[in-house]
């Protein structure tokens, strides 16, 4: 009983807070993958620090910095060297869009990286937090919807009763 309580309590809780489990970067880590690729002497060393580049942007937590994640990763999506790089920088542009708040294409993403590989973890964890967010919103809008139309009501009311 107590543990049916607790996922409760959590289950509302993260309908709050937007509680997903995709991990957030900071500034930091972006400006140490910024100098390690200014000091690439190589295309690798240059490809995997865009890519480790491109992750950190889109988990960051400030908007900018998501944005030109998503720029830098829809820029490089058809120069993939393989079919592993593609469905990565797709998983990282689905969240980069779920960061902004583009819930449609990012679940549209996420769903490519699951006819791709479909029993990847990060991908359907994406998904789900994708489809919570979309049902929290809509919950959200109906209780907006229903409050305006009881205050009109209300509003209407008061005014027959003056009369």
């Amino acid at each position: 009983m107590e543990a049916k309580m607790e996922r409760f309590f959590e289950s509302v809780g993260n309908f709050f807070t937007g509680g997903d489990n995709i991990p957030w970067c900071d500034r930091d880590l972006i400006a140490g993958i910024e100098r390690e690729l200014a000091d690439a002497v190589n295309d690798e060393q240059r490809n995997a620090s865009l890519m480790r580049l491109s992750w950190a942007l889109v988990h960051s937590r400030q908007t900018d910095d998501v944005n030109r994640g998503i720029s830098m990763l829809q820029a490089s999506l058809d120069n993939s060297g393989s079919p592993l790089e593609t469905k990565e920088k797709m998983y990282l542009l689905a969240v980069g869009l779920y960061r902004i708040g583009d819930y449609s294409k990012s679940r549209q993403l996420a769903d490519r990286c699951l006819e791709i590989q479909p029993d990847w973890r990060q991908a359907m964890s994406l998904k789900k937090a994708i489809e919570d967010k979309i049902a929290k919103d809509g919950v959200i809008g109906i209780g907006i919807a229903t409050a305006a139309v009881g205050l009109v009501v209300g509003g209407i009311a008061a005014l027959a009763r003056k009369k």
